[in-house]
């Protein structure tokens, strides 16, 4: 299983957003954390970068996976428009 790492950025968006849905962001997360590698509906790769992006409803996780040390590294979590930029 990896471990998840939250960028300064990104815990503290989780803190303010609604607790169900943190909830919800956390429990998707500890999923992935099992088998980051395996195909999820939710899951897709970012162009042109190693990202990749979570959907939970319309909230937005980005993170990358870093085999080597078994991490998963969650960069920003935001609303569907703005965590893109």
């Amino acid at each position: 299983m990896h471990e998840i790492f939250f960028t300064k950025q990104a815990d503290r968006a989780l803190r303010r957003m609604p607790k169900a849905t943190a909830q919800r962001i956390r429990e998707k997360l500890n999923r992935i954390a099992v088998d980051p590698h395996a195909t999820y509906r939710n899951v897709k790769r970012l162009q042109k970068t190693p990202a990749f992006r979570l959907r939970v409803g319309d909230w937005r996780v980005i993170y990358e996976i870093d085999g080597s040390q078994l991490r998963i590294l969650v960069l920003k979590i935001g609303p569907r428009g703005g965590v893109y930029e």
